[in-house]
């Protein structure tokens, strides 16, 4: 890993290695806490520009919402504390990670008093599949573990305890020889990756797991349907079932981590003729353009740093 030379803690720049945290801190023990995934991207003009910011800080405190975390900054204050991370540690691209976290200023499961603390931090990062699998594509299984019931763990949240669930999905499947794992919902239809929303093509409509299928709302996942609007692609979404992965002629999967990945294979079915297909390039070209500044359409989706 790459690092940086400031991290933001609870307002101020602070030494990379010195944004430190007590080893009783809440959310280390119970996992109550929420973040983001942002990327930044160097334009053909050579500025840097964050992907969908405010959609992302919005999250955030949505998030914060729902799981009753009253974090204390206002958006405004974490949108620009974002910008002058990039800024102070002059990035040209980079991946961000805004995090609101419990403190260690009260034990025991009742979060009633405990100390919100919030930390920003932001790093180069690459391809998170690897470099290949932008054009290759990759391996997935459908995991043993399933994904979240939305009574159970309330899935709009970008919650930190949840991603146990996507951990031992990840774990499973690179154990098993594969890049990523595919989760069920608990009704058995598609849910998502362990941190990605899932397309497929199927007759030539573009198909992805409804919101009712909890997965989370992915705003990579929201840019896409956008952009296939634009490109009269028809996208549906709704319940999906794991044979119908099987048999599609393409499918990829869309993070702020790993942008817009080709699936080749589910569970040793070659999907397609095992390439990345048309309408993935399609999609995965035009997602490129717009983050990289050449699609003034979607200026609005860019923030200069």
């Amino acid at each position: 890993m790459e690092k940086a030379d400031k991290i933001w803690l609870d307002g101020n720049l602070v030494p990379w290695h010195e944004a430190n945290v007590h080893v009783l801190t809440h959310t280390l023990h119970y996992g109550l806490g929420v973040f983001e995934g942002i990327r930044c991207y160097q334009t053909k003009r050579k500025k840097s520009v964050v992907f969908r910011l405010q959609e992302h800080v919005d999250r955030l405190f949505n998030s914060a919402k729902i799981l009753g975390i009253e974090i204390p900054f206002a958006p405004k204050d974490i949108h620009q504390a974002i910008l002058k991370t990039i800024a102070v540690n002059k990035l040209e691209e980079c991946y961000i990670r805004p995090i609101a976290f419990l403190g260690d200023n009260v034990r025991g499961l009742n979060p009633e008093g405990i100390d919100v603390r919030v930390a920003i931090a932001a790093w180069p990062w690459g391809t998170y599949l690897g470099e290949e699998s932008l054009t290759k594509g990759i391996r997935v299984k459908i995991s043993s573990f399933t994904r979240h019931h939305v009574n159970i763990t309330m899935t709009r949240a970008k919650a930190c305890g949840y991603y146990i669930n996507s951990i031992l999905a990840k774990a499973e499947a690179v154990q098993d020889g594969y890049d990523e794992a595919i989760l069920l919902d608990t009704n058995g239809f598609v849910s998502e990756g362990s941190g990605e929303n899932i397309f497929f093509l199927s007759k030539g409509v573009l198909r992805t797991p409804s919101l009712s299928c909890a997965n989370l709302e992915g705003i990579t996942r929201d840019a896409v349907i956008e952009i296939c609007k634009a490109l009269k692609i028809n996208v549906q979404e709704g319940q999906i079932t794991r044979d119908e992965l099987y048999t599609a002629e393409e499918i990829f999967l869309t993070g702020t981590a790993a942008e817009i990945t080709p699936v080749r294979e589910v569970d040793n079915r070659t999907i397609g003729n095992g390439k990345k297909g048309k309408v993935t390039d399609q999609v995965q070209n035009a997602f490129f353009d717009i983050v990289r500044g050449n699609n003034p359409k979607y200026k609005k989706w860019l923030t200069e740093v």
